[in-house]
């Protein structure tokens, strides 16, 4: 007996090892699977949450209220970039950087009260007194949509976690999931508000609206108390063009202003003569400046395209490009109002002008080696184009505010003679500044892109060329302040976009990119990044 309960006993032992890990395994696989359920239940609640938000915003993300003699609708809405669009039917929409944050605020101005809309016909003064409101107007009814969005998401967050989960804990989870997410995300746009965008608009709707919805550049605040009139401005701007007779009210510019309209590589497209004659018109643009290519052969017959020139009433600034012939030069100097500068200057409103036409002619670049831009020999020529007319802006004897050359290539030498240089040539907008000579003035480079769609070459893409021009705003010391970029839908589209730039320091010139200067023999340097749609090319450009 005694031996058999020994044997007994030591199997018992023997088998402590096998029996404690069993244990240890039933352990661990209870805790996993505990892990498990717990971080499904955590995923679940988030996932709830997030979804119920989302719904809320989207349902209770709205409010209406009164600015001014309008109805508004103010939206929010999930995004993924903040900002704020201003929608002014059937006028067009402004765009504002107003905020950081996955939120977009749309203020939609409805229709007019009619019995606001009678007092502003009867009394014209009530339209100030109604815009002086406005701010406290649009500060109320944010504040309340923010409540009532945050309501909205908590309430609907907790209705879908009692449907989901039919457990409290996890619903009132899921509603503090939803009330911290939504809570940020407008904390962190409250705490990321720009007040100055409104300075910078970008507008997008019927190019007539435009001045008078973006507002005059001499009037763009610099602080937050001018905030406050721009927005009544808006109002105020909006509510006489729904309320006047006449299509557009006056604005006065300020003292002082001068409006400059630039062009460049028409390539024959008439309907932008159409947009160059509305510009001017709705802007009041003293004078047009064309860096070029009104052409595409240079041939007699083209020459007559330039007559709509003369139709402008507006001094016309104008240099020859590589598809211009001498004789396209000849017809735009025969137009009554037409300046052409072949390294010359003139003054006109008031700024002093140089400009050096393009010293190739290559109308057909498939079988015109010069037309290639690539060569030692083509560099050498437009650079050379660019020293020949820095020399005349240096004799010049009053100071040059502008200079002008067709292919931006050109542009190197002219650094440290004058502030702004104006350029056409690659069919793309870009503003950049160029290497700054050491005790010299900085100098801007601003690229135009086609004014005339790139005519019909803009058409053998995807996408029609868009039709781009740009506003220039010099204050009475003739320096740039600030500039509106223009760019039109190319053939068969309407869609009009208008950009605001405001140059803090018109001494410095905008902030932007500095563009590598090109060096003779055709070197190259590497491409800056600019503003523009691509890089302004170091060497001369085989675009037309």
């Amino acid at each position: 007996m005694g031996g058999q309960e020994n044997e007994q006993r030591g199997a018992g032992e023997r088998d402590l090892p096998a029996r404690r890990e069993r244990r240890w395994r039933t352990w661990w696989s209870a805790l996993r699977s505990t892990r498990a359920r717990r971080a499904g239940v955590v995923l679940a609640v988030l996932l709830v949450a997030l979804t119920g938000t989302v719904i809320g915003v989207f349902a209770g993300g709205r409010v209406s209220t009164d600015i001014g003699p309008f109805r508004a609708d103010l939206t929010l809405a999930p995004a993924v970039r903040g900002g704020t669009t201003v929608d002014i039917p059937p006028l067009g929409a402004l765009q504002l950087d107003s905020h950081q944050g996955p939120t977009h605020l749309t203020v939609g101005l409805g229709a007019l009260d009619q019995r606001k809309t009678e007092a502003l016909i009867d009394d014209p003064a009530s339209i100030s007194r109604a815009s002086q409101s406005a701010v406290t107007d649009v500060r109320n009814g944010v504040l309340r949509l923010g409540l009532r969005t945050l309501g909205a998401a908590v309430l609907v967050t907790l209705l879908l976690a009692a449907l989901v989960f039919r457990d409290t804990r996890r619903t009132a989870w899921a509603g503090g999931v939803a009330l911290v997410v939504t809570a940020g995300s407008l904390g962190l746009a409250a705490g990321t508000v720009r007040p100055q965008a409104i300075e910078e608009p970008r507008y997008e709707g019927l190019l007539v609206n435009a001045p008078a919805i973006v507002g005059d550049a001499r009037r763009i605040a610099n602080d937050y108390s001018r905030y406050a009139e721009q927005l009544q401005r808006l109002v105020g701007n909006v509510s006489q063009l729904y309320t006047t007779v006449s299509a557009l009210p006056v604005y006065e510019p300020a003292p002082g202003t001068t409006r400059v309209l630039h062009v460049s590589d028409m390539h024959l497209n008439p309907t932008g003569w159409q947009l160059i004659r509305t510009v001017v018109e709705q802007f009041g643009i003293d004078v047009v400046i064309d860096t070029g290519d009104l052409t595409d052969w240079g041939s007699e017959p083209e020459a007559s395209y330039v007559g709509s020139i003369g139709l402008l009433k507006k001094p016309y600034v104008y240099i020859r490009g590589n598809h211009d012939s001498p004789r396209t030069a000849a017809a735009v100097a025969r137009q009554p109002n037409a300046v052409v500068l072949n390294n010359s200057t003139t003054t006109v409103a008031g700024l002093t002008i140089a400009g050096i036409g393009d010293p190739r002619f290559t109308p057909d670049k498939e079988t015109s080696p010069a037309g290639s831009g690539l060569t030692a020999q083509v560099a050498n020529q437009v650079i050379g184009a660019g020293e020949t007319l820095a020399t005349t802006v240096r004799d010049s004897p009053r100071p040059v505010n502008i200079a002008l050359v067709h292919d931006p290539a050109s542009a190197g030498p002219l650094s440290g003679t004058c502030p702004l240089v104006l350029a056409g040539h690659t069919h793309a907008r870009q503003i950049s500044k160029l290497p700054q000579v050491d005790g010299q003035q900085p100098t801007q480079l601003m690229v135009e892109g086609s004014t005339g769609g790139a005519g019909l070459r803009g058409l053998e893409g995807e996408k029609p060329t868009p039709l781009s021009m740009s506003v220039l705003y010099f204050d009475q010391q003739k320096l740039l302040q600030a500039y509106d970029d223009i760019t039109v839908g190319g053939t068969g589209q309407a869609q009009v976009n208008l950009e605001r730039h405001v140059i803090r320091d018109p001494a410095k010139g905008a902030d932007v990119p500095v563009t590598p200067t090109p060096t003779r023999g055709g070197s190259e340097s590497p491409s800056p990044s600019g503003t523009g749609p691509t890089p302004t090319s170091p060497t001369p450009s085989p675009t037309g």
